[in-house]
């Protein structure tokens, strides 16, 4: 009776520190905007293309550079192409960027660090030493150097942009490791014989959950920005196929004649990135129980 009793109570307290977070979380005005925003282009990427009028690769030369009208919306660019049409299947490739790019960061990142945090010693040498020599170049050279080696292509971008972030969400999970490594509930599963993968999956991983949460929700927006960079340069999705950075990179050579070309690929890429940013921010002072109890 007693263990059905602490089981309920566990449960209770668990549930009341899940509910306490997300009330944190929308009582910030400014994270609750960013939430506004990425759902929205979420919603955009997933059925917007099922109300546009036109396909995204359709050329009409006789109607290019027109602005926006009730014909088309947001204009059209040098081909006569619809820009609200290739904006919202652009929406599709920068999310799905963002989402396996960051997965990729991650997944090198949390095995790496916990490694790194978990064991120390010569491991943890290496391992930082290395992600310190990629951290010495700025990331969008280094996902530039790796697009030329790997070649153009929507899978080459995912690949690079979660390859140069890796650094980042290692570092993260390694110091949110040290600071539990040591923590009496570690120790004592160390003294009953716990293996170090059932450690490190039972009790340091869910005290990594937190602070990974925030910084996937951050470096989102740093992927959106660097395939948007890389389209730009013509290192990412190629033409006609739609993506935000080739609308602005198009966009920006007829930008006196036509401005709304790449003014609103331009703007959803803001937009973007700030709502990520402020979701971010907004996840971070949430999840901080300091912050949480002096909500």
């Amino acid at each position: 009776m007693s263990g059905t009793t602490t089981g309920l109570a566990t449960a209770q307290q668990k549930e009341r520190k899940q509910r306490t977070w997300f009330q944190v979380l929308l009582k910030q005005k400014l994270a609750l905007i960013g939430l506004i925003i990425i759902v929205f282009f979420l919603l955009m990427a997933l059925f917007g293309p099922m109300l546009a009028q036109y396909t995204p690769t359709e050329m009409d030369p006789m109607n290019s550079r027109q602005a926006p009208s009730s014909a088309h919306w947001f204009g059209t660019d040098e081909f006569g192409r619809d820009i609200f049409t290739r904006l919202l299947y652009g929406a599709r490739i920068s999310f799905q960027v963002g989402v396996i790019s960051v997965s990729i960061a991650a997944a090198i990142g949390v095995v790496l660090g916990m490694i790194a945090g978990y064991f120390g010693g010569w491991l943890d040498s290496i391992i930082s030493l290395f992600m310190d020599v990629l951290f010495a170049f700025p990331t969008i050279l280094l996902a530039i150097a790796l697009m030329t080696a790997m070649g153009d292509g929507i899978v080459n971008v995912m690949i690079a942009i979660g390859l140069v972030n890796a650094p980042a969400f290692m570092r993260v999970v390694r110091g949110s490791v040290l600071s539990v490594r040591n923590q009496t509930y570690v120790e004592s599963a160390v003294s009953v014989g716990a293996s170090s993968s059932t450690i490190l999956r039972r009790h340091v991983f869910p005290n990594v959950t937190a602070p990974l949460i925030v910084h996937s929700s951050l470096n989102f927006a740093t992927a959106v920005l660097a395939e948007a960079s890389l389209a730009y340069l013509s290192l990412g999705n190629k033409p006609p196929s739609p993506s935000w950075g080739s609308m602005v990179s198009t966009g920006y050579t007829i930008l006196q004649i036509a401005p709304w070309a790449a003014l609103f690929p331009g703007v959803a890429i803001g937009l973007t990135v700030l709502g990520f940013n402020l979701l971010g921010d907004g996840l971070r002072d949430a999840l901080d129980p300091r912050l949480r109890n002096q909500g």
